[in-house]
């Protein structure tokens, strides 16, 4: 299956540190200046990548008041679908200022379709990568068209149960996929940390043998960090400037100063993760000589017997190692020895 993948040159796998994927969804609030910034905010914290989400109302739902369309809890509780994508979508004449700013910025840039007409449009701006959202991991069709154009797919996960992605990943893999990751997701905007289980990362590497991801969101950082010592590959986050603005999305999102913490720290997780090494580290090197090891502690003569009041385990580490305390005791002096003289091989007889 896919162990690495490359997005726009970039390496995606266990063996390179995450891929920070920084979501703009609709935190631009129908600005597209907000959205400039937004790209330039990622790109100044130190995201990989920026995401939009590429629909338009009528082609993610349908114009109605009927109470399936109702929203009637949560953030977006007293709209209908319709208005909430009227709100919250990104218009499509904005995409291709966005993505040559992005390019301009030197920042991946890349979208999730909602419909076959948007991969299409993205296929115009050559995307040089496509996220399914949870919602649309169902949509098999979708997966399928997204898998023939053979860009490398991130499928979310979220509300999706083992078989579902199971269905899913087959679905892109018949389509002609051939570089392919998943991301662990929890569906609740915000969702709380204690519905991530975060130890289903591990069982989803080993039961669908693809890169693995976080889509997370929780309001810190915890929880993406802490996912970097299972193994994920891919971390991303929604983003905004303002947690405050108001829009669909702000209030649960990482701000800029939040978003470079993020990437500064899931890097270092990953770096102290390492490899299996029990060999002295570096860092070690210069406090080796306060190790303990055996010195005299009394003046004694050549020929005399060492016993255990002349000599202690003491630091620094200059001298034999403790271990040998026993070995020594009993044998007798070589030379003449000062007190506070590390104990070497060529102070007693063998």
């Amino acid at each position: 299956m896919t162990n690495c993948i490359r997005i726009n040159g970039r390496e995606i796998g266990g063996g390179h540190a995450p891929y920070i994927i920084a979501e703009m969804s609709a935190n631009h609030n129908g600005d597209m200046g907000v959205a400039f910034r937004i790209i330039d905010e990622a790109k100044r914290a130190g995201a990989d990548a920026v995401k939009i989400q590429t629909y338009r109302p009528d082609t993610i739902t349908l114009k109605s008041d009927l109470p399936d369309f109702q929203i009637t809890d949560g953030l977006w509780a007293g709209r209908t679908l319709y208005d909430l994508y009227e709100w919250a979508h990104t218009p499509w004449e904005w995409h291709q200022p966005l993505f040559e700013y992005a390019h301009k910025l030197g920042i991946t840039i890349f979208s999730s379709p909602f419909d076959n007409t948007a991969v299409d449009l993205l296929e115009s701006l050559n995307v040089p990568a496509y996220k399914i959202a949870s919602f649309e991991a169902v949509d098999l069709p979708l997966i399928k068209y997204v898998a023939s154009t053979g860009k490398p797919m991130i499928i979310s996960t979220g509300m999706a149960d083992a078989d579902e992605i199971a269905e899913a990943v087959e679905a892109a893999l018949e389509g002609g996929c051939k570089e392919l990751a998943v991301l662990h997701c929890v569906s609740g905007y915000p969702a709380p940390a204690e519905d991530y289980n975060l130890r289903t990362i591990p069982d989803m590497i080993a039961r669908y043998g693809l890169v693995t991801g976080l889509s997370d969101h929780t309001l810190d950082n915890t929880t993406a960090i802490t996912s970097v010592a299972l193994g994920v590959s891919i971390i991303e986050k929604h983003f905004t400037l303002d947690r405050s603005g108001g829009g669909p999305d702000d209030s649960f999102s990482l701000e800029p100063q939040e978003l470079a913490v993020l990437c500064r720290d899931t890097r270092t997780a990953w770096q102290a993760l390492g490899r299996v090494d029990y060999g002295r580290k570096s860092s070690e090197q210069g406090n080796v000589k306060f190790r303990r090891s055996l010195y005299f502690v009394k003046d004694i003569k050549k020929g005399d017997v060492i016993t255990f009041d002349t000599v202690r385990s003491v630091r620094p580490g200059f001298g034999l190692s403790p271990k040998y305390l026993d070995k020594i005791i009993g044998k007798k002096a070589t030379m003449d020895i000062k007190a506070n003289t590390a104990v070497s091989a060529e102070t007693f007889k063998a």
